[in-house]
């Protein structure tokens, strides 16, 4: 027995347009490299490009991070903690109003609850400045990632 080849054959696809008629050049790099990765073919140079993308991205907005200033109170403005968005502190500022010589945990209360405060704020900001929040869509969802596996 014999192999007979099939004559139907796929169409040849350039680089930039893949199966599903999407032209990569128009996508974000990372998006394109997944498709191209997806469609049949690895783009290594696509994949090197989005990769640096990615990590000049992450660059700036870590440089932002500890730039950063973000300040957390507690007991009516009593205390204030200040944090860097990589949450290491910057100053405590305790009002002598705060200060209970006879029961010293009230302060420890009021900047423990300032330092909550203000970390609860920064985890706010580095989920915004973070470029890989905007690939997953937030919530665990694989929000744009989804649609290169048909859906989300």
């Amino acid at each position: 027995m014999t192999d007979q080849s099939d004559d139907r054959s796929l169409p040849e696809l350039s680089d930039s347009v893949h199966a599903d008629g999407v032209d990569s050049s128009d996508q974000d790099p990372l998006a394109g490299a997944m498709a191209s990765a997806l469609g049949g073919g690895l783009d290594f140079g696509a994949m090197m490009q989005a990769a640096q993308s990615m990590q000049t991205q992450m660059e700036s907005a870590q440089a932002e991070l500890a730039d950063a200033r973000v300040v957390g109170t507690s007991g009516g403005e009593l205390v204030s903690v200040t944090l860097n968005g990589h949450l290491h502190l910057i100053s405590v500022v305790i009002n002598p109003a705060a200060i209970d010589p006879d029961d010293p945990s009230i302060v420890e209360d009021l900047v423990q609850a300032a330092w909550q405060d203000a970390h609860d704020q920064v985890a706010v900001l580095q989920q915004q400045a973070d470029p890989m929040s905007g690939l997953l869509g937030g919530g665990g969802s694989l929000g744009s990632l989804g649609d290169l596996f048909g859906g989300s």
